[in-house]
């Protein structure tokens, strides 16, 4: 075929894995009727399509709706402010209405937030978006996403609170009225004497109507119109429920000649205590989301509003807002850094609680780095700003904390399949119940079947079915921030529950990460020193720290060191150079190896060094072996512990290593740990991770330096250590913000308690629907003669939702040695 003649676009796709996906890709783009030609590279990850006038954003469209994604499109993120989102049904439907607004690629709907989170193409106006959202019956305002602010609370539950009083005022003199007499024979008479049954429900009357139409007006506005779009939700549900009993209550006040004279009954106070249940419901729900967030607050009230900035002698307050890059700032005791910045004058001791959760204050002195919110506890501090406000540390935490907040769980997939056909199916139940009754019910049957089919509408309740999973995040990711553990994406709170083994590197990460040298074997005595000076001056361009051992060891011995030249570092294997005239190679074994240089000399100190934990290093002159070094990396005190917890955990403890197995070895019988893959060149680390999958299935990685990185990223779940490289952390999925390993026990039971806590309210919302929406159909009426009251169906609505919301705060006093 003759490619010239024709269009062609290469686009970079994301998400392949197997050839399986590059025919799911050709198939999905050979359908658009532009295209002629289509070859798609799996080791590349590009797709180049030929064709005569391709339309380049439906070509992306096609690859997305395949499942993938195309890495040259530009998109931005977009949060929205959505009014009037009232269970889960309202979610789904939310989420339906922006996905179908063109160039918007995910949308991720939070029931707990009432938020929406849009990545869409930079194309995309923000304008249609609110339009989608108001045909789909919401309200929408655009969220300011330039930095994190104080959020005010919402005054959400104070509306809530303000018509619970109003239908409540008004619900007792209903009750009274209606069902006081049948507790008190007396009463009753009273009311029968005084007002007479007619003006008795008239007054009835009057109250449900000024309750219908204020305090349960928001039932109205937002059901009655979801209804007439044939999408309805909860406010449909109650609605609905509350208009037929109120409206044939009407009848039987007004018209009761409508009725047959068995029937005629008035059901006000069903309505009244319907909309006042479920308004103390949704202002208990209220309050319990608020809770949810405090966590995410308290990160966001930890940002100083104000910085005492030195300009020359004078010392200026001003607002953090207005601080630039290289400015001087004092900080004085018992007072928050203001800045993300490097100590110029001073020394004192720092509390860092909150970033690492860890308790312990840390010494802070000239040169080092201090973070924006921290808290400066004895001395005064001349700090140099080295990030802007929104730049800082806290900031990027508070991001990603609200990131994974709004994030969806893969268990979430299915629970909202469910709930965007719950509501139009407990209409139809409803709609079934009211007939059969009608029918089949005992006399007066219109009574039952109005009775019945209320308590079927009002008792479903798919509002706890939306809130199981999102609350339980918000309250675990916010815990887990004031722990020091930062889940870079939800969905990790999830997986880190199915992971059978972890991975762990060991310097840094077992190890304190600062070896010392604490042998040196040399062959040539007389010129013992000589050739370890000649070792540390080219293992001084080395930036590793077994390098840096040999280094300091020679400087504490006050050795010179000389100029190398032709430096070459073999990634894995050693490092080479000239000095001198003498060429230098260091490495370990398998670097003598490659060189043919015989090193069974020292295989017996090799072995006893290695059985000791000890790396041992050779060094060969001009291709002759002269001598061996070890040195060691203490085991941090914690790291028996948490592999033990780890252990306990239920999963196994695999140490991924260079060193040479006998060294490894040895490491791992001093900590119990269950596997070692040695020998591992950094470039081998993703091919150790898939052999643990293989092994034992899902996999975690732990690690904190760039040659860590890849493993991370292939890992089904990567933790990285906080105090590593921002590659590390950028390829994970989890970041352990005390540089400890003890998170990643912290980490991963969050996860498993998190995930056992959602389970919980799944069960309880999803059991809670099948036992008691067949309880107010009348299942148990022909064996029991129970019938479940429309009151009683809103008490328990109500509660359901506050339950899941109960359930999910139980996550705020999480502690990894009980689980949850």
């Amino acid at each position: 075929m003759n490619h010239t003649t024709i269009d062609h676009i290469e686009l970079r796709i994301t998400g392949m894995s197997c050839a399986s996906c590059v025919g799911r890709v050709e198939k999905a783009l050979k359908k658009q009727v532009a295209v002629s030609e289509v070859s798609v590279n799996l080791a590349t990850e590009k797709a180049v399509i030929w064709g005569d006038h391709l339309d380049h954003q439906q070509l992306v469209a096609c690859i997305q709706k395949a499942g993938y994604d195309v890495e040259d499109v530009q998109t931005h993120n977009i949060v929205l402010d959505i009014q009037g989102l009232s269970c889960a049904s309202c979610v789904g439907r939310a989420e339906k209405a922006l996905l179908k607004v063109q160039g918007v690629q995910n949308v991720v709907v939070n029931l707990a937030t009432n938020q929406a989170h849009i990545i869409a193409n930079t194309d995309v106006a923000v304008s249609s978006l609110m339009t989608a959202i108001e045909r789909a019956g919401y309200g929408a305002t655009v969220v300011a996403q330039a930095e994190p602010q104080q959020k005010t609370p919402t005054d959400q539950s104070q509306v809530l609170l303000h018509q619970l009083i109003q239908a409540t005022v008004l619900t007792i003199p209903v009750m009274l009225l209606s069902m006081l007499g049948h507790v008190s024979m007396a009463w009753q008479q009273w009311l029968d004497h005084v007002l007479g049954q007619s003006l008795n429900w008239w007054l009835q009357g009057l109250l449900v109507s000024i309750i219908l139409c204020f305090p349960a007006r928001q039932f109205y506005k937002k059901g009655i119109p979801a209804l007439l779009r044939r999408a309805p939700d909860m406010n449909a549900l109650v609605a609905v429920g509350t208009l037929a009993a109120y409206l044939y209550s009407v009848i039987a006040t007004v018209l009761p000649q409508w009725l047959p004279p068995q029937a005629v009954h008035v059901y006000f106070e069903a309505a009244a205590m319907i909309v006042t249940l479920i308004l103390l419901g949704r202002y208990l729900e209220a309050r319990a989301k608020g809770q949810t967030t405090q966590a995410i607050q308290q990160l966001i009230g930890l940002q100083p509003t104000i910085a005492h900035v030195k300009k020359g002698t004078v010392i200026e307050d001003i607002a953090i807002a207005d601080v630039t890059l290289d400015m001087q700032v004092l900080v004085y005791a018992s007072e928050k850094m203001p800045v993300d910045g490097v100590v110029l004058v001073g020394q004192s001791v720092v509390d860092e609680s909150m970033l690492t959760g860890e308790p312990l204050a840390v010494k802070k002195h000239e040169g080092e780095h201090v973070s924006a919110g921290t808290i400066n506890q004895t001395g005064v501090l001349e700090v140099q700003v080295k990030a802007l406000h929104q730049n800082t540390l806290l900031a990027q935490i508070i991001q990603l904390v609200e990131q994974a907040q709004a994030s969806k769980l893969p268990i979430q997939a299915w629970v909202d399949k469910i709930t965007l056909w719950f509501v139009p199916v407990i209409m139809c139940i409803a709609v079934l119940t009211g007939l059969v009754w009608w029918v089949f019910g005992p006399s007066p049957s219109i009574s039952y079947a109005l009775v019945n089919a209320v308590a079927v509408l009002i008792v479903a309740c798919p509002c706890a079915m939306g809130l199981a999973t999102p609350t339980s995040i918000m309250v675990a990711t916010g815990k887990g921030a004031q722990m020091g553990v930062l889940f870079r994406q939800g969905a990790a709170l999830q997986q880190l529950k199915e992971v059978k083994a972890v991975g762990v590197d060991k310097t840094g990460t077992l190890t304190q990460g600062k070896p010392t040298l604490t042998d040196f074997i040399c062959l040539d005595e007389q010129h013992k020193s000589q050739i370890l000076q000649y070792v540390a001056s080219v293992e001084q361009y080395a930036n590793h720290p077994l390098a840096t051992a040999i280094v300091d060891y020679v400087k504490q011995q006050k050795l010179a060191l000389f100029h190398a030249t032709q430096v070459e570092t073999l990634t894995g294997l050693g490092i080479q150079a000239t000095v001198q005239d003498k060429k230098l190679q260091i490495g370990a074994d398998r670097f003598m190896a490659q060189l043919n240089i015989d090193i069974s000399v020292f295989n017996v100190q090799a072995e006893q060094l290695a059985q000791q934990a000890k790396s041992p290093i050779y060094v060969a002159i001009d291709g002759m072996l002269v001598a061996i070094l070890a040195v060691a990396d203490p085991i941090k005190e914690t790291s028996t512990k948490v592999v033990q917890q780890l252990q306990d955990l239920g999963l196994k403890v695999v140490m991924i290593t260079g060193d040479q197995q006998n060294t490894a070895q040895a490491i791992a019988k001093t900590l119990h740990i269950d596997d070692v893959i040695a020998g591992v060149m950094p470039s081998g680390k993703v091919d150790a991770i898939k052999s643990l999958q293989q092994k034992y299935g899902k996999v975690a990685y732990i690690g904190d330096g760039i040659n860590d990185a890849p493993a991370l990223a292939h890992a089904d779940v990567g933790l990285a250590i906080g105090t590593g490289t921002d590659i590390a952390i950028e390829s994970a999925d989890v970041v352990l913000m005390s540089g400890d390993l003890k998170a990643a026990v912290d980490a991963i039971a969050l996860s498993q308690a998190t995930i056992r806590n959602i389970q919980q309210n799944l069960f309880w919302a999803f059991i809670y629907n099948i036992a008691l929406i067949p309880v107010a159909a009348g299942v148990l009426y022909p064996y029991t003669h129970i019938l479940l009251s429309p009151m009683v169906a809103a008490a328990a609505m109500a509660m359901s939702s506050v339950f899941v919301l109960t359930n999910a705060l139980r996550l705020k006093g999480f502690r990894s040695d009980d689980n949850g």
